[in-house]
């Protein structure tokens, strides 16, 4: 067995291939178990050619260029490049993966492209937003980027959306055919025009660009979101894009510092946008943050149920918040803010409207829970505090916000830093 091509290779390279990888290549020999040993060689032959993997490849410092070069050459597929991390996508077979790893030096590590998955009445109030509000810090000015399903044009946005880049179908106006992102975007941003006010996000005056990164489904992978976050670093002067907000994620099954998506993030980070990432929906469990979140560098944002008040004393963390610590063995959440029945802007006819037609608030809203809500939450006060003042870092907002947390006498790693009070950001 270990003269096979795929196990030599896999021992020659395994340290730049991740563990998914490893394991769909050796995955070619498991019919062999069952199969005469005279007919092994052909059965190789043909599976290396017919079995496909999507990839996302890592390249060497200043080797962009010439591995992407490299991958042209094995790749008739579809090719996409993300420059700003030094990573490009495309789907190869084993065989042509085999060729490229034996040919070409430039390449670093080899990712599977896998899963990623989408993860206001009281929520302001809640967390005090209101008294920036009072204050006249209404996101004014400040650009956020909802990386996720798209944005429908809610009447609550009408006039603030500056900004669509859709990584799915390739549409140019902005739409959102799964509801998720629209929603995430009112968390974050909407005016509450339909309401009188009612339902109305931290950042209500705030401008909003919105990056389609999952299907209709509220699905979509590594390289789809990386290509996401690249846009945005391409596009941050000319938009002013100045927070990220990802209510999405996937398992982390490997340390941040091999982890694609997260040295995404951590790229925008460093040039001087705030990354608030959602911490996953698969709490109680410990350590089950996602990734992003895991990155040491973003704001995870986990969720509280505030139990649809104002008040704090009957304040806990979801059930179904992401605890950690993360793979790595950090302390994260970083801390919580509201995302227990959230009410926010509908998509009509969307994918979450047609099947959750019982989540419909009025005509114009709907209810949704998950720490998916409670990160544009968090990105909206983010929003609030850049008006305040526009020169201040993504480190120096973290800070800030860490500050800010009031203790909810919960684990750190249930509630990382306590429950978000933006009444004491400037107290």
């Amino acid at each position: 067995m270990f003269g096979y091509s795929l196990i030599q290779l896999v021992r020659r390279n395994g340290h730049k291939l991740d563990r998914s990888v490893r394991q769909e290549l050796l995955k070619v020999y498991q019919p062999f178990r069952t199969v005469p040993c005279f007919l092994h060689r052909p059965l190789e032959f043909f599976s290396k050619k017919g079995k496909k993997l999507p990839l996302v490849i890592e390249f060497n410092e200043g080797c962009f260029e010439l591995g992407v070069n490299d991958v042209k050459k094995e790749s008739s597929r579809t090719l996409h490049q993300h420059p700003t991390v030094s990573c490009c996508s495309t789907t190869l077979s084993v065989e042509k993966l085999e060729h490229l790893l034996d040919n070409c030096s430039h390449i670093k590590k080899v990712y599977y492209d896998r899963k990623v998955t989408a993860l206001l009445d009281t929520a302001t109030p809640a967390i005090r937003a209101d008294q920036l509000q009072e204050n006249g810090l209404t996101g004014k000015d400040v650009t956020i980027a909802i990386i996720d399903t798209g944005i429908y044009p809610h009447q609550d946005l009408q006039g603030r959306i500056k900004g669509f880049k859709d990584f799915i179908n390739d549409r140019t106006d902005p739409y959102d055919d799964n509801g998720h992102g629209t929603h995430c975007a009112g968390d974050a941003a909407g005016n509450g025009t339909a309401s009188g006010g009612l339902y109305r996000g931290p950042a209500y005056e705030a401008t909003l660009v919105g990056v389609k990164v999952l299907d209709k489904k509220g699905s979509g992978s590594l390289s789809t979101v990386i290509s996401g976050v690249d846009w945005c670093i391409q596009n941050q002067e000319s938009l002013g894009i100045q927070v990220l907000s990802l209510s999405l994620g996937s398992d982390a099954v490997q340390s941040a510092k091999d982890d694609p998506v997260v040295m995404a993030v951590e790229r925008a980070w460093d040039r001087g946008m705030v990354v608030c990432v959602a911490a996953g929906n698969s709490g109680p469990r410990e350590s089950s943050i996602a990734s992003p979140g895991i990155s040491p560098k973003v704001i995870t944002v986990g969720a509280a149920n505030d139990n649809d008040s104002t008040t704090r004393s009957d304040d806990t963390v979801a059930d179904f918040s992401s605890r950690g610590p993360t793979i790595d063995g950090l302390i994260k959440p970083d801390l919580v803010t509201p995302g227990v029945n959230i009410i926010s802007l509908r998509a009509p006819n969307s994918f979450l409207d047609k099947i959750n037609s019982a989540a419909r608030v009025d005509t114009n809203y709907f209810s949704l829970s998950g720490t998916s809500m409670a990160t544009p939450i968090c990105a909206g006060v983010v929003a609030q505090m850049l008006q305040n003042n526009p020169n201040q870092t993504p480190d120096q907002i973290k800070q800030q916000l860490i500050r800010a947390c009031q203790d909810l006498g919960q684990p750190a790693n249930d509630q990382g830093n306590g429950y978000l009070d933006a009444g004491r950001l400037y107290t």
